[in-house]
């Protein structure tokens, strides 16, 4: 690929988000803003915006190269995100509307009348965040790096810099608008180069659709049990995603929540088709990158190996924009979510708190990208979904929809969840891939039940500490339209 159209191609997306986020600065005025788009967020914008921050470098790029590797085992992952989102539907979204906090340790802080609880939340929000953000910029490196020929660090700075201006600008009310645009982007830069090659494919000789029988890694499919374990993390992983669940707290009311969440349903099954595809095209039509290690590249190459010429230079790009978008958005959903637990915690709540918490939010793990080396992304995203299901997940869905938890059973399970997800993720870098038992590179299966059996059981064992304002506060939880928690 020409160099130039790809750093023409990033240039735009850049310049696009920058200007949407300064848009958003015009009508940001008050905290309420800045934290929650003061509640005013329709479904349509809102799905949109989740889309956008929710299909992030694991979707874009990790899912096709993991399809290219490893065939129907990786469908798993599709699978896996958008039914999580059938599970916040059914059990979440509602009831965490109506609670009317900021951040989930207000939830946790309001629903359990605890401030050592808040603590341990803001803890578990922080670190899942800044997990989460590494791999983002992993995949901004990668694609710097494939397409441009610039040092990798280049990507992961343009994505903390482009995201720091868009966040400080307008915070909550100026990403949304920033993340619709950026799902749409990202599903017509999947779409379009994705129609040119099956136009092209279509006097394909047969041998060559042949050769989609072949394994191009020749790696063991994964057994039963990896395939539950991932299955476990990413349904449960998604109830606790600090950057999805904040977005709830934008809609004007439980149900405009629920209408939220069946749109992003649609948006997801309509996405994830074309990653699909494209590692099923990888896998007849290129099974070359898997070999040469760049499985992960799969849907930044493939429209210039399949096509070609300019046609294919100028697919490529917008291809490039699309994975861009893609890093922007989940990054900039991370870093308001983020901002908003540090700046209430530790910098007072104010606006002027919150644009300082997000260049804190946006930094850290920017250095952390610098010390790490990229994983394959798909995977280092379901060891994040896999820490956040043995931690956050338990104690919201206890925290709606059982009367019994106390604040030493939350405790006791978050930080019981956080130790064993923590350390099979810790072992697991140790060890190596090639090293490492398959109960400890997929810990989902084990850690989530270890961490809801601890919260139940030290809840039941402490039931005098049950907060007396329960009766209250679960009426307001599962009844329209009351604030559980004092709006700042």
């Amino acid at each position: 690929m020409n160099p130039a159209i790809g750093i023409a191609a990033i240039a735009a997306v850049s310049a696009a988000t920058a200007v949407i986020g300064f848009y958003g600065l015009r009508i940001s005025r008050t905290t309420g803003d800045f934290y929650v788009a003061s509640r005013t967020v329709r479904p349509w914008w809102n799905a949109s915006a989740i889309g956008g921050e929710y299909l992030s470098a694991a979707s874009f790029l990790g899912v096709a190269g993991l399809i290219l590797l490893s065939g129907t085992d990786a469908l798993w992952f599709p699978v896996g995100y958008t039914a999580g989102y059938l599970m916040l539907l059914l059990f979440v979204a509602a009831p965490l509307r109506r609670s009317g906090a900021y951040t989930i340790p207000d939830f946790t802080e309001a629903r359990l009348d605890s401030r050592a609880v808040r603590r341990v939340t803001s803890l578990a929000v922080v670190i899942v965040g800044w997990l989460y953000i590494v791999p983002q910029l992993h995949g901004a490196a990668l694609t710097i790096r494939i397409t441009t020929g610039l040092p990798a660090w280049v990507g992961s700075t343009a994505v903390v810099v482009v995201v720091c201006l868009s966040v400080v600008a307008g915070g909550m009310r100026s990403i949304t608008f920033v993340q619709a645009f950026q799902y749409w982007l990202k599903l017509t830069a999947l779409a379009v180069p994705l129609v040119f090659i099956v136009l092209g494919l279509t006097d394909s000789s047969s041998p060559a659709i042949a050769s989609a029988a072949a394994n191009p890694t020749g790696l063991a499919p994964a057994g039963p049990y990896q395939n539950i374990s991932l299955l476990v993390a990413l349904l449960f992983g998604t109830l606790g995603l600090p950057h999805v669940l904040v977005r709830f707290y934008t809609n004007p009311d439980g149900q405009s929540a629920r209408r939220t969440t069946l749109i992003v349903l649609g948006l997801l099954s309509v996405f994830y088709l074309f990653p699909t595809a494209y590692g099923l095209a990888g896998r007849m039509f290129a099974p070359g990158l898997a070999q040469a290690g760049q499985a992960d590249a799969l849907v930044l190459l493939l429209p210039g190996h399949l096509i070609g010429g300019t046609a294919g230079e100028l697919l490529s790009a917008l291809v490039v924009a699309g994975a861009f978008a893609a890093f922007l958005s989940t990054t900039s959903g991370l870093v308001v979510s983020l901002a908003g637990v540090i700046s209430q915690d530790v910098l007072g709540g104010s606006v002027r708190g919150f644009r300082l918490a997000a260049l804190i939010s946006a930094a850290v793990p920017l250095g952390l990208s610098f010390m790490s080396d990229s994983l394959a992304l798909a995977g280092s995203v379901g060891l994040v979904f896999a820490f956040t299901a043995s931690t956050i997940c338990p104690v919201l869905l206890l925290g709606i929809w059982w009367r019994g938890l106390t604040d030493v059973g939350a405790i006791a399970g978050m930080v019981t969840g956080g130790l064993l997800c923590g350390g099979a993720m810790v072992a697991g870098t140790a060890l190596g891939a090639a090293g490492t038992p398959f109960w400890l590179a997929q810990p989902a299966a084990w850690t989530v039940p270890a961490a809801f059996a601890v919260m139940v059981l030290t809840s039941r064992a402490t039931k005098t500490r049950v907060p007396r304002t329960i009766t209250k506060v679960m009426t307001r939880l599962h009844t329209p339209e009351r604030p559980l928690a004092t709006e700042r």
